[in-house]
């Protein structure tokens, strides 16, 4: 991949990808990005109050007590060339309207999945499913809860066999670094390009 060059003498401007980050509410998408990300980032926190009592479904993560409004935004330096932008989505269905938006360029999408709320990434994944781009699910492994075997989480949330599925520490950077090159070798395999070493 080439960079752009700029108006400068020897400058250039690095190629920029966009990568979302998305799941159900608490899945961990706002940790993720702040556990990858190399420069504090940007997160549109906001405390949960009563007035989302009969909104905000907060059973199995009853100790959430904020909820992102808008977005998360980080960034990962790859070299002087290439920079990785993630994007963290709402994981509220009445933040919705902003997906559209944010979605908008991304090469590709994580979809995090929480399996003491699994439900609650079937609206990522159908919406990343019915525009065609590509994703991965990445199995939050909180802590106390059960665990599962990833075929039977792939056979739960009905996924295609072809869409990468692993388990991940949303806490710990290796681990996000590992979901994140699951997804760059997904896109390079669906778009028939040499899978980049790592």
């Amino acid at each position: 991949m080439d960079s752009v060059r700029s108006d400068g003498p020897d400058r250039r401007i690095p190629l920029a990808l966009k990568i979302l980050i998305a799941g159900g509410f608490g899945a961990g998408k706002t940790t993720l990005v702040s556990a990858l990300s190399e420069v504090r980032p940007l997160q549109t926190e906001e405390v949960l109050t009563g007035a989302g009592i009969g909104t905000d479904d907060t059973s199995g993560v009853e100790t959430k007590s904020t909820t992102t409004v808008a977005m998360d935004f980080g960034r990962i330096t790859i070299n002087e060339d290439l920079q990785v932008y993630l994007f963290g989505t709402p994981g509220q269905d009445r933040f919705w309207f902003l997906w559209d938006e944010l979605a908008f360029g991304a090469l590709g999408a994580v979809v995090l999945a929480d399996t003491r709320r699994l439900a609650d990434c079937f609206p990522s994944i159908d919406y990343f499913e019915e525009r065609g781009i590509p994703f991965v699910v990445g199995v939050n492994c909180f802590d106390g809860s059960r665990r599962f075997s990833l075929e039977t989480v792939r056979q739960a949330l009905d996924l295609d066999p072809d869409v990468p599925l692993v388990l991940c520490d949303a806490r710990e950077r290796q681990s996000g670094k590992g979901v994140l090159i699951a997804l760059v070798e997904h896109v390079a395999r669906q778009r028939g390009e040499p899978v980049p070493a790592v």
